[in-house]
């Protein structure tokens, strides 16, 4: 048996043998707290020190039984009529020590949940609180300064003289330095509430609800019956969260424990206030028949309880779980994304899924398990990963539709506080929402895809074919005008070269017609081309530039070159503009394509209008159209993903 062991089973003995002799003294009122605390915690310790042997705590509250037992039993013995052998001497070992037993529990508190001190800048606090307690203990010890208070039959062991003395320095020294205790206790907890992260702010929740249940019995027994007695009987439930919170042995969640009790009793007081209200001050005043006007209160309560539950409940919510999204919030929120534009779904996803569970960072990943590429990420400011990750690297929650793989959510909490069962399956809720959404955007994508796939062929089927045979009818009827000019047909000639003049018109617009449907020089000679080209045929003079160094994927090249379109297009037709600046540069987080003119604003993404149309397009490459225009100037900005 080693060391540990022993000392424990020789504090189990020594508090069962001290609180089973003094209960069989007696019980008195005054004194059954020490009883029940030295069995509970002295109990609770020793089984935290079996399990977490390397636990101070687990110590401490060893510590605190023990001392609470021997003053139990002194007491008791010193409370017996009679009295008792040595009664003097054995009841003083239950007075005197008190100070310090105060100060051992408030270390013990302090210390709560690690067995350590928040810092070691509260070492001097201790200090000085040791020193107080010290003080305070040696006059009790040597005057009977707490006997009248607490009633023993025996008297104080020691005569000294100066008792008045001694009474009167202690009737002002105790209570400041109680008051003295309890503020360094309370200042202590809330410093590491404060500091609390993860599991040790779960410990500390379940402990302190354990002590506010306590201490409202306690002042409910003092209010309603005059007695502490309710309040003693709960310092078990104290002792058994606090070891549950230390072990974290079937510990569940305390926030929907402490919410529902915040309700229950706000709700609790609501009614009996309304109640009372009604049969009590208005029957005093109008000397009512009391079953009617119970009646009437009924009635009352009834109507205002659901209206009032949900204000209570929505308090309670903000108290518990901060500004952090409830469950129903975030689906609610995810529901307002998915009906709002289609630019900011990506990013209202991973949004809802932060405000849910509080997180630091919200990937949303896309493609096969083995092969996932960031597509959104919060917060905005964060850069989005690079590269491919395989779900096994990345412990994400699945995004499923269909049964389909659709993607995954990543989560990353404050360090050292993991996401607990409850808000991973609030992931996976909303992850669920989610594949809706990613489903219907590699849907649109396709959609694109092939559109695109669709105006190339009918771009080259009309470079080759359509534009082709008329080119040859105009060559042909070229040499027409030459034979008639040569045979002196002169009407005929400028008849045919009219004719001529019309095919020529007619291919050119059908050559710009083929080009708005794809630009051959883009699929040629890729995007940085194309786009000059654009600036070349402009009507609005241009300052270009252009630091794309490699061929992009053919929806992205495509994408921003209708987004410098139709910005060059609305600056000629619109907005009157002297100039337009054109920038499109390759960064890390994307492809950036900004269209800025001179003329005047007023544009916005409106229904049936091309930037709509853009808009929707930018989206299904998980991109977004941002469009200033002021009074004066217009400016197109976007940043298309290229992973």
């Amino acid at each position: 048996m080693t060391r540990t062991a022993k000392l424990g089973w020789a504090a189990a003995a020594v508090t069962g043998v001290l609180v089973a002799g003094g209960f069989a003294l007696g019980v008195h009122v005054g004194n059954l707290h020490n009883g029940l605390i030295a069995a509970c915690f002295t109990a609770v310790g020793l089984y935290v020190v079996g399990r977490r042997p390397s636990n101070r705590e687990g110590r401490l509250f060893v510590a605190t039984g023990v001392a609470h037992a021997v003053m139990f039993a002194g007491r008791q013995y010193g409370l017996y009529a009679g009295p008792l052998p040595a009664a003097s001497w054995i009841g003083w070992l239950g007075v005197w020590p008190l100070p310090l037993v105060l100060v051992l529990v408030g270390v013990t508190v302090m210390c709560f949940p690690t067995g350590m001190l928040p810092s070691r800048g509260w070492r001097p606090v201790v200090g000085v609180l040791a020193v107080v307690g010290l003080v305070l203990a040696v006059v009790s010890a040597l005057w009977p300064v707490e006997y009248a208070r607490i009633g023993l039959v025996a008297p104080h062991p020691l005569d000294l003289p100066g008792r008045a003395a001694a009474g009167a320095f202690y009737d002002a020294a105790r209570p400041a330095g109680y008051l003295l205790f309890q503020l360094v206790w309370v200042s202590c907890v809330v410093v590491r509430v404060a500091r609390a992260r993860a599991d040790e702010a779960r410990q500390l929740r379940w402990f302190l609800y354990a002590v506010t249940v306590s201490a409202a019995v306690m002042v409910v027994g003092l209010a309603g019956w005059g007695s502490p007695v309710p309040g003693a009987l709960t310092a078990p439930l104290m002792a058994t969260a606090a070891g549950a919170a230390i072990l974290k042995y079937r510990l569940y969640d305390i926030d929907p424990v402490i919410n529902r009790s915040l309700v229950f009793g706000a709700m609790a007081v609501v009614v009996t206030a309304g109640y009372a209200v009604v049969v009590t001050g208005i029957g005093r005043l109008v000397d009512g028949h009391g079953t009617l006007l119970s009646l009437i209160a009924t009635g009352l309560v009834a109507v205002a309880f659901e209206p009032l539950r949900r204000r209570v409940q929505r308090v309670a919510d903000r108290l518990v779980y901060g500004r952090r999204a409830t469950p129903y919030e975030a689906l609610a929120r995810l529901s307002a994304h998915l009906a709002a534009p289609a630019g900011g779904l990506l990013d209202g996803i991973c949004t809802t899924v932060a405000d849910a569970v509080a997180a630091r960072q919200v990937v949303l990943w896309t493609g096969p398990p083995g092969d996932l590429r960031a597509v959104s990420v919060w917060p905005a400011t964060a850069p989005v990963p690079a590269g491919p990750r395989a779900l096994t690297d990345l412990d994400g929650v699945p995004v499923l539709h269909d049964g389909g793989f659709r993607g995954a959510i990543t989560v990353v909490k404050a360090p050292g506080e993991p996401v607990t069962a409850a808000e991973r399956r609030l992931i996976g809720d909303l992850a669920a929402q989610a594949g809706l959404v990613l489903e219907l955007r590699a849907t649109a994508q396709r959609l694109v895809a092939a559109g695109d796939a669709a105006r190339r062929r009918l771009e080259r089927d009309l470079h080759d074919g359509a534009q082709q045979r008329l080119m040859t009818v105009a060559m042909e009827l070229g040499g027409l005008v030459r034979q008639a000019t040569a045979a002196g047909a002169t009407d005929l000639a400028a008849q045919a070269d009219g004719v001529r003049a019309h095919l020529l018109e007619a291919t050119a617009e059908l050559r710009e017609m083929a080009r708005g449907l794809h630009p051959a020089v883009l699929t040629q000679d890729g995007l940085e081309a194309a786009v000059g080209a654009l600036a070349d045929r402009s009507a609005v003079p241009v300052r270009l530039r252009v630091a794309v160094e490699r061929r992009l994927p053919a929806e992205v090249e495509a994408t921003a070159y209708f987004v410098v379109s139709e910005g060059l297009t609305n600056a000629a037709r619109h907005a009157a503009a002297t100039v337009v600046a054109v920038e499109v540069t390759l960064t890390a987080t994307g492809l950036v394509v900004e269209v800025a003119d001179d003329g005047r604003g007023g544009a916005a993404v409106r229904p049936g209008n091309g930037l709509e149309g853009l808009a929707d397009r930018l989206a299904t490459l998980g991109a977004r159209l941002l469009v200033h225009s002021p009074p004066t100037g217009t400016t197109l900005r976007t940043v298309i993903p290229c992973g």
